[in-house]
C-alpha cells in the first residue's frame, strides 16, 4: 500500500499537507457528485495496488519522474500531477480539468517547479 500526501503551492514555497481535501476541494466543488466519487476512487486505487494501470496513473514523457493521475467520466476529465518520493509515497501537486487533448505546458511547468521545490526542501 502506498501513502499519498498533497503539496500546496504557496508563493513559491511547497508546503506539505496530509489532507487531500485541501488540494482537491476546488475540483470536487466544481464537479458533479459522480466525478468527485471517481477521483476519490482513483486515488484509493493508486494507494491500494502495486502496479497501477496507465489508464489511472501515467508517466509524462520527457519529464524526470512526473506522473499524472487520470480521473473522470465522459467529458469531465481531471488530471492531478504527482511524483514518487521514495518507493511508497505518492506526492500530489497541482490539479486541473482537462479540456483539450494536449496537457497545457503551463500546468506541466507549474508541477515541475513544485516538484523541484519539494526535492530541495527534503534533501
Amino acid at each position: 500500500m502506498k501513502h499519498i500526501v498533497s503539496l500546496q503551492h504557496e508563493e513559491s514555497k511547497a508546503s506539505k499537507s496530509c489532507h487531500l481535501q485541501g488540494l482537491l476541494q476546488e475540483i470536487l466543488q466544481k464537479s458533479k457528485h459522480f466525478c468527485a466519487k471517481k477521483i476519490v476512487w482513483t486515488l484509493e486505487l493508486i494507494e491500494d495496488i502495486d502496479q497501477v494501470p496507465e489508464t489511472y496513473l501515467k508517466h509524462l514523457t520527457g519529464t524526470d519522474g512526473l506522473y499524472e493521475v487520470r480521473a473522470g467520466l465522459s467529458s469531465n476529465v481531471y488530471r492531478i500531477f504527482c511524483f514518487f518520493s521514495g518507493e511508497q509515497l505518492v506526492v500530489l501537486m497541482n490539479a486541473f480539468q482537462k479540456k483539450t487533448r494536449k496537457t497545457p505546458k503551463s500546468e506541466i511547468t507549474k508541477a515541475l517547479k513544485i516538484k523541484e521545490e519539494y526535492e530541495q526542501e527534503n534533501k
